[in-house]
This record gives structure tokens, C-alpha cells and sequence, in this order.
């Protein structure tokens, strides 16, 4: 089976952190998002892949290459201009095979729903029950067959949510050849999908049982928790005596693990990192490679990118932080407010609601702390700023426009 894998976007949502690499592209449970997504798909028996690659597609195409050392093969096409996911798609038409699978990079779903799909008769959609189905497109169903996409509404019609994965044959181009522009100037899969259906083709809805999807910045905690709940622990670093490991802990190679950390799975760690000594980090914590985290460190439910070094006497929690940071000694991350409301921080540049009492700061890449820096709940802090001692860091942060003696 082949799959075509749509990966052009920015995913302007997920800013800061995607001011370098493109949201498919972002740590998940110790690796990239579109990893989990190839590696499933290929366990599902899907090993011929076409990625249709366009903002940072570089970051995309250093870390796969030709596909061989993830066992598959690995083709790209490039999206210039990101006119949508029908476009998106179109762009693929030459490299297309007479069957095959769609998927959106940023969704993720379990190897048997997988299979699932990839063996529906003629086209085929993946739908998720949700709570709160107005966030999402939704499907229209009839005696298990598709009806309609309906996009986004404040009162949808069912709560079967469009799950970003496909089954289409070499019609699905015919037809989105004929779609015209959407409201939002785009050519829209889903509007080629209403057209396919206009026309008498059937088109199965297959519900799944798993399905990860990261919009936001905070999605990824909870990505984490399920991926690192599925992760088999391995131990390739090197663990002093008197450190303590509890629990599914993964260390990478070359790690070194100082006496008197104490850390409690599940826990990744990557390749060449420096922990401890006499740190705390505590579960559902991602740590890239070459990250270093130092004396009395308490790390708490977060995910920090490679390069990145926590400086001692600093505490850090439920916060998403960017490669090649600096925390000066003393940096304190608040993750709850005082009054147990909801914490609010920013979605491009307009804040929003969370819906999560516990949320720190989202640091984007190359960020300096000065000594002793406080920063409050939901902070989002841009690439690049250098803070001074004794900061106090709220809001959206922008980098400075001047340096400072």
C-alpha cells in the first residue's frame, strides 16, 4: 500500500515552536510527530510513501532522506504555495498509484485502525467520536456510508469527526481538478470528497479507536502521555550509583545519569545528555539529546528540545521548551494560578483558553533567561529573546529591538 502523506504546512497555530521546523516536524514522545506516523504506518503494512513537503521542507527531507533507514520508501513532491489540503494532494497526482492512503501529518491513529482502512473496498474515510464535536468537520453518515463532510460548525450534525485519513483511488484528482476556491481562497480535500460522493461513489466511514491530534502548543502533553505510556524502556546511557530510575525511564546513548537524580517514568531521555546531579524529573517528561539539566533541577511534565541546558536551582513544569535554550540559575517556571482557573496564553498572538489548570511557559528556540527569572503561567516566549536578571516574564514575549550593557 502506498500512503501520500500531506506535510506541507507551518501549523501557524503551534507558533513559536514552529518558527523553525514545520509542525509535523515537532518532538512527540522523544521523536518527531510524522516518525510516530511513518512507523505505524509501516507496522500497518505501508511502505512506499510520497511526503508532500513545502514550509521547512529541508527539516523534513535531512531527517528521512530516501526512507531506508526507517525500512520504507520515501518520495517527495513540493507544495510552493500552501493552497490547501486538495491542492496539497494534486501536487502528488504523477507519483499516485491506483489505491492509496492520504494522511495528514499532524494526526496520528493506532496500526490496527490503519489496517482497517487500507482494506476498504473503494474510498474510505476515518471518523473519531468526540466530546465536542463543533471544533472539528464532522461526517454526515448513512447506514455506515458517508453522506457529507460538513466543516466546522456551532451546531454539526453528528459527533464523528473528520480524522484526517483517506482511502481514495486515482479519481479523487479528476474530480478535485473540477473543486473551485473555498471562502478561505483554498482548494479543500473535503470539498473534493462532497463532490465524489455528488456523483454516486461510495465512500465507506471507518470509525477509529486511537487518534492523537496536535493543534496547539499544550496538545502535546497530552500526546506525550500517550505515547510515553506505550514507550518499552531502554537503558543505553550510563547511570551513576546512588542515581534512582522508577518506572518506564529511556536512556539514550552516550547519557550520562549523575548520583542523587531520582526520576520517575515514564521518562525519555536522548543521546548525549548530562543529568543531574541531585535533580527530580518527574513523568511524562521528554528531554532531547544533548540537553543538559543540572543540580537541584525539578522538571515536571514537559517537553525540552535538543540543545537546551536547565540551569541549577530551577524548576520547570508542564512547559514546552525550544532547542538551544538557556535557563540561568534560579529561572522559576508557574504552572498553576493562585484562584485554580483555567490558564489562558496565545494562539497566534490571541489569547486563549487552554482548558488546563496546570501550563507553564511555550519558549521558542535560543531563548537566554537571566538569573533568578520568574515566569508566570501561559507565558509564550519568542525565538531568540535574551532576558536580564531578575526578570519577570508574562504574556506574549517578543525579542527586543535594542541589546542592553
Amino acid at each position: 500500500m502506498q500512503a501520500i502523506v500531506l506535510a506541507a504546512g507551518e501549523g501557524s497555530r503551534m507558533r513559536p515552536l514552529t518558527l523553525s521546523r514545520p509542525k509535523v516536524m515537532v518532538p512527540v514522545g522523544g521523536k518527531p510527530f510524522l516518525e510516530h506516523l511513518v512507523r505505524r504506518a509501516i507496522e500497518s503494512g505501508t511502505t512506499e510513501f510520497v511526503f508532500v513537503v513545502g514550509y521547512r521542507s529541508e527539516v523534513v527531507v535531512d531527517h528521512f532522506e530516501d526512507g531506508e533507514n526507517f525500512g520504507a520508501d520515501i518520495e517527495y513532491v513540493l507544495q510552493n504555495e500552501q493552497l490547501g489540503t486538495g491542492h496539497a494532494l494534486m501536487m502528488a497526482e504523477d507519483l499516485a498509484e491506483e489505491h492509496f492512503l492520504v494522511l495528514n501529518g499532524d494526526v496520528l491513529t493506532d496500526t490496527t485502525s490503519l489496517k482497517r482502512i487500507g482494506e476498504s473496498g473503494a474510498a474510505a474515510v476515518a471518523a473519531k467520536r468526540v466530546a465536542d464535536p463543533s471544533r472539528y468537520g464532522v461526517f454526515e453518515v448513512e447506514e455506515g456510508r458517508l453522506r457529507s463532510v460538513v466543516e466546522k460548525s456551532p451546531s454539526p450534525p453528528s459527533n464523528l469527526a473528520n480524522a484526517g485519513i483517506y482511502l481514495f483511488r486515482r479519481k479523487i484528482f479528476e474530480v478535485l481538478g473540477e473543486v473551485p476556491r473555498s471562502v478561505r481562497g483554498e482548494f479543500e480535500l473535503t470539498d473534493g470528497i462532497n463532490a465524489l460522493i455528488s456523483r454516486g461513489e461510495e465512500v465507506e466511514v471507518v470509525e477509529i479507536q486511537d487518534w492523537i491530534e496536535v493543534g496547539r502548543p499544550w496538545d502535546l502533553f497530552e500526546a506525550n502521555k500517550i505515547l510515553l505510556s506505550e514507550m518499552e524502556p531502554s537503558l543505553l546511557g550510563e547511570v551513576e550509583a546512588g542515581a534512582t530510575l522508577q518506572g518506564n525511564v529511556s536512556v539514550g546513548e552516550g547519557t550520562l545519569i549523575r548520583s542523587g537524580s531520582y526520576i520517575v517514568g515514564p521518562v525519555i531521555i536522548g543521546k548525549d545528555c548530562d543529568i543531574g546531579p541531585n535533580c527530580f524529573i518527574r513523568p511524562f517528561t521528554c528531554i532531547g539529546d544533548q540537553v543538559r539539566i543540572g543540580n537541584a533541577v525539578e522538571i515536571k511534565n514537559s517537553s525540552i528540545m535538543d540543545g537546551t541546558n536547565v540551569g541549577h536551582l530551577s524548576y520547570l513544569g508542564d512547559s514546552v521548551i525550544g532547542s538551544d535554550c538557556n535557563f540561568g540559575a534560579g529561572t522559576i517556571v508557574a504552572n498553576l494560578r493562585h484562584d485554580g482557573a483555567n490558564i489562558r496564553s496565545y494562539v497566534k498572538e490571541e489569547l486563549a483558553d487552554s482548558g488546563r489548570r496546570k501550563l507553564g511557559a511555550i519558549m521558542g528556540d535560543d531563548v537566554k533567561t537571566g538569573i533568578n527569572t520568574s515566569i508566570y503561567p501561559g507565558t509564550v516566549i519568542e525565538p531568540g529573546y535574551r532576558g536580564r536578571p531578575a526578570e519577570v516574564m508574562r504574556g506574549h514575549v517578543e525579542v527586543r529591538s535594542h541589546h542592553y550593557r
